[in-house]
């Protein structure tokens, strides 16, 4: 059994406040794909795992697990990509509003797609706004940095989608975001926490300064299912 619902944050979420947008074969769980491409598997899954994920999917469809699947996939399945992501516990990170963040609605999806097209901060799909609160920053009426909430184990609220348009970065508006995304997930009663890649030192130091401290690794991987 897990310790913290942030072992499993996908699983805990999806069976837990996230469980409304959850589908389910057999014994995992994932999110619409338009919303997510997260699925879940619980902590302990038995030998027809990749049987149900196959089910869950489709012939030939591509998921994104969080976590270890305990087992690799079938010869007949593609590896997409593996990676090693770091999670951060944000107990300590403070809540800071901010009056220039302000929130963002369905209406701003598009202009949020493009900020996320030339930013590449992670998933952001046309439906991932309907997870929790979005905020962002304008500059002369232009969207040029947004942050917002993604998984949402019990007692937590993960920071997701953090980015700033190149032509702002370096002003500390992501830093604010956080902060400002923080002040609403305390104001709740939940704590935050965020993922970011191993590799992505530069995020992973940020960060730190702002209170976050690294709690785990992460697995996530993109496997492809046989197309029949």
């Amino acid at each position: 059994m897990s310790t913290s619902p942030l072992e499993n944050p996908a699983w805990a979420a999806l069976s837990g406040p996230h469980a409304s947008f959850a589908e389910q074969k057999g014994q995992v769980l994932r999110y619409p794909v338009d919303v997510s491409p997260f699925l879940a598997v619980p902590d302990h899954p038995d030998e027809r795992v990749w049987h149900d994920i196959a089910d869950l999917i489709g012939p030939g469809a591509s998921t994104l697990v969080v976590g270890a699947v305990g087992t690799p996939p079938p010869a007949d399945w593609t590896v997409e990509a593996e990676l090693t992501g770091v999670q951060m516990d944000g107990s300590a990170a403070p809540a800071v509003a901010d009056a220039e963040a302000v929130p963002l609605t369905e209406a701003d999806v598009p202009e949020m797609l493009e900020l996320v097209a030339r930013t590449k901060p992670g998933p952001f799909l046309p439906r991932t706004i309907t997870l929790g609160a979005y905020l962002g920053i304008r500059r002369d009426g232009v969207l040029v940095a947004m942050a917002g909430e993604r998984m949402h184990p019990p007692g937590w609220t993960e920071i997701s989608a953090v980015c700033t348009d190149p032509a702002f970065q370096g002003q500390g508006l992501a830093a604010r975001l956080v902060l400002a995304v923080a002040a609403g997930i305390w104001e709740r009663g939940e704590r935050p926490f965020l993922h970011a890649a191993e590799t992505n030192t530069g995020a992973i130091r940020l960060y730190e300064k702002l209170g976050f401290r690294l709690a785990r690794q992460m697995q996530f991987g993109a496997y492809r299912a046989p197309s029949r």
